[in-house]
């Protein structure tokens, strides 16, 4: 992967959203690029669990959780992205089992941890527009991700 989101930001200043500085990396790719998918769960993760056991094609879903203070992902979820072609899991709310999720080569960022997991199953709404750090994720956006930052493009990006 050869982009750096400054570079990106400098060529493309006009045509890129920058998240606020709110999430944190937990998984073992620390730089993703690639088209979203969009959900938004109230507070459990059992709609993410079936979309990650579907082919994500290279793709990275973003979860809407609103920070609600529970875990949404853990190492059974990320398992399920590597063996499922996903690059990253982006978490509005938080995530478990670090010291696992660290290991395996999909991206995660999300706003911090928590031991608690999410409890009762509910469902989630797939391809909705959603927004929170300062951004507004579009189901179809590219989402690029490195150690500086997080950015959105309407299109892809080349450098």
């Amino acid at each position: 992967m050869k982009f750096y989101t400054a570079d990106l930001c400098d060529k493309y200043d006009n045509q890129v959203q920058v998240l606020d500085p709110i999430l944190k990396s937990y998984g073992g790719l620390k730089k993703v690029m690639g088209q979203i998918i969009t959900i938004k769960i109230e507070d459990n993760n059992q709609s993410l669990a079936k979309l990650l056991q579907t082919d994500g094609d290279g793709k990275i879903v973003v979860v809407d959780v609103e920070g609600k203070y529970t875990a949404v992902v853990g190492d059974n979820l990320m398992k399920f992205a590597l063996e499922n072609n996903w690059t990253a899991i982006i978490v509005n709310g938080f995530v478990r089992d670090t010291k696992n999720t660290k290991e395996i080569e999909v991206g995660l960022f999300a706003l911090g941890t928590c031991p608690k997991k999410t409890l009762p199953p509910k469902d989630g709404t797939l391809h909705v527009t959603f927004s929170f750090g300062g951004v507004t994720f579009r189901e179809g956006d590219y989402l690029y991700a490195d150690r500086d930052g997080i950015i959105l493009s309407a299109t892809p990006l080349e450098m």
